[in-house]
């Protein structure tokens, strides 16, 4: 039996797909960075259930570092899951990326890549602004 993660084109949103491929052509480093931007919505609960709990032990970890073999571990289909996941929990954590990607020079010429910090910078433009005056109960 195949998951929809088996066959990107499955996917109805493009940005777990293009993040995916990003995912499969960064370096350690980079893919560290991104992954540590979308967990960081995410509670202990979900850390433990998303990726078939393949996080769990940042949870325990307290420094949410994330180890190079846990990296390395992963896959796009993985990171394709955990995009989707964390967009339910957080928009703006995966709308956010844009900033990680496009200060990478290494995926400069990932047309993946580009493709990815377009959409998304599109998607926060789209995304309503909070009014500051619905914070001002809260600065008193």
């Amino acid at each position: 039996m195949t998951s929809p993660s088996d066959h990107p084109q499955d996917f109805e949103d493009p940005v777990p797909v293009l993040l995916g491929r990003v995912y499969a052509e960064a370096p350690t480093p980079l893919k560290s960075r991104l992954l540590e931007h979308m967990l960081k919505p995410l509670g202990l609960l979900s850390l433990a259930t998303v990726c078939n709990g393949a996080f769990a032990n940042l949870a325990m970890n307290r420094t949410w570092a994330i180890p190079p073999d846990l990296v390395q571990k992963l896959d796009p289909k993985q990171v394709m899951a955990l995009a989707t996941y964390v967009q339910q929990v957080s928009v703006h954590a995966v709308t956010g990326l844009s900033q990680v990607l496009s200060t990478s020079p290494v995926l400069q010429g990932s047309v993946a890549a580009s493709a990815l910090v377009a959409l998304l910078i599109k998607r926060a433009r789209e995304l309503p602004q909070p009014d500051p005056r619905d914070l001002e109960d809260f600065a008193a």
